[in-house]
């Protein structure tokens, strides 16, 4: 599905048929009769081309457009009318308006126009969301928990904040090592210099080498011209190394180099140069073991690993689901326009006792999921997925009876079977007669 087009139109027989023309080439289509009622479907709804008539009922098309843009600047305006003037016409460009077209003699355009205003619409759109994740620059305020576990690794991160010591972050996939990076940076004297993040499993060996120390014009095929380096790019502030343990043995000879005396060669060149970029780096590997099997270069380890902060998977501070589960659901509550306000006891009592091996990261996907498709203003466990009750099995029972673990079963079988009695008893591995029982018995 495309982007969402609103039509204003209050002509029954034409609007009907644009949004037919619309429909047919993949967009969602929303129709109101009224600058009023389309204000508000555009409060409820993502829409990003508005095509509107001059004339409404309670409107002037013309006007319009100045006031959707100052409510929602990325969204796209088309003005349509069957008596245009050129003083119209100019007032609704200058208003911010994509294009000004005459009712049937631009009916061959209509489509081309909606596909540039859709395109420039989403660019902006995307540009923005971009410019704000680049803007928002993560503190310790931002990390969430109240956890023993959480308070003393925030504790040592803000000790090291202050110096400009390498440090080494270490913990599972999803535990927020990116945000502890950055939230360091912003504690310390380099906050006002750039903070600059590689992913060392995003890129080749040859591509990350070029990317971490820049290389001159010919150094290789497809060296036009010399290019800096994230090295250069981060003097003065921080470059953050995620996933270091898969960098190769002779990258991590030359980051050895720079660790030790500030000093780096660019790709092809002979010329040293002197840089000063604070490390942090972070790996979910045991590099001590990598080290010890030559998979990593043990010199580099003790120069990483001067100052290491381990940062605990979820399932070691369990106590801080629920904050991260209310956090996530004010989000994307917020986000997605959804009346999701809480979760019910049962609900938490799941996220609290599942297994997450995909940690924080796998928190908030689960959070985003049950808000979209939850139906009341309260997530219940049944939103959540079936297997969802089978990877941590032994936890999630100690915490609940047994009673409440198989009526909770018997309920995910029977949604996930559609109500098929005998394909939710196959599911569960138990005869018919006794899940006529079991639904008898926790009147399900």
């Amino acid at each position: 599905m495309l982007s969402t087009i609103l039509i204003l139109e209050d002509e029954n027989k034409f609007g009907g048929l644009l949004s037919r023309i619309i429909e047919a080439e993949g967009y969602n289509v929303l129709q109101a009769q009224s600058a009023r009622a389309g204000l508000k479907l555009m409060d409820s709804h993502d829409v990003r081309v508005v095509i509107s008539d001059v004339k409404l009922p309670d409107a002037n098309g013309v006007d319009l457009v100045k006031r959707i843009k100052d409510i929602h600047p990325f969204v796209e305006i088309i003005n349509l009318t069957a008596f245009g003037s050129i003083k119209d016409s100019v007032r609704a460009i200058k208003n911010g308006a994509f294009d000004y077209i005459m009712k049937g003699d631009d009916n061959d355009r209509i489509i081309p126009i909606v596909n540039k205003a859709a395109e420039k619409a989403n660019l902006q759109f995307q540009i923005h969301q971009l410019e704000k994740r680049l803007n928002h620059h993560h503190t310790f305020g931002d990390i969430l928990g109240n956890s023993p576990a959480t308070a003393e690794a925030i504790l040592l991160a803000q000790k090291v904040a202050h110096t400009p010591t390498t440090v080494l972050l270490m913990g599972e996939t999803g535990t927020g090592k990116e945000i502890f990076a950055q939230a360091i940076h912003e504690a310390s004297d380099r906050s006002n210099k750039p903070f600059i993040a590689v992913n060392c499993s995003s890129f080749s060996n040859e591509l990350l080498k070029s990317e971490l120390f820049g290389h001159v014009a010919g150094s290789f095929t497809g060296a036009l011209k010399d290019k800096k380096g994230l090295f250069e790019e981060a003097d003065g502030g921080t470059l953050f190394l995620d996933e270091i343990g898969e960098m190769n043995l002779e990258l991590q000879a030359r980051l050895l180099r720079v660790l030790e005396d500030g000093t780096f060669n660019r790709v092809g060149d002979s010329k040293s140069m002197k840089v000063n970029a604070r490390i942090i780096a972070a790996t979910n590997k045991d590099l001590n073991y990598e080290a010890e099997n030559n998979l990593f270069r043990l010199d580099l380890y003790y120069r990483l690993a001067v100052f290491t902060i381990h940062l605990p998977p979820l399932r070691e501070r369990r106590e801080d689901i629920e904050v991260l589960a209310k956090h996530f659901l004010n989000e994307f509550s917020t986000k997605l326009n959804c009346k999701v306000k809480k979760m019910d006891d049962f609900f938490l009592n799941v996220l609290t006792h599942h297994h997450w091996k995909g940690n924080i990261r796998e928190l908030r996907n689960v959070m985003e999921r049950v808000v979209i498709i939850a139906g009341s203003d309260t997530l219940t466990s049944d939103l959540l997925q079936f297997d969802f009750f089978t990877d941590d099995h032994d936890n999630f029972s100690s915490a609940l009876n047994l009673s409440g673990i198989e009526s909770q079963y018997i309920r995910k079988a029977m949604a996930r079977s559609k109500g098929n009695k005998a394909e939710a008893s196959r599911l569960l591995g138990i005869g018919l007669s006794t899940l006529y029982r079991k639904l008898e018995e926790y009147k399900l």
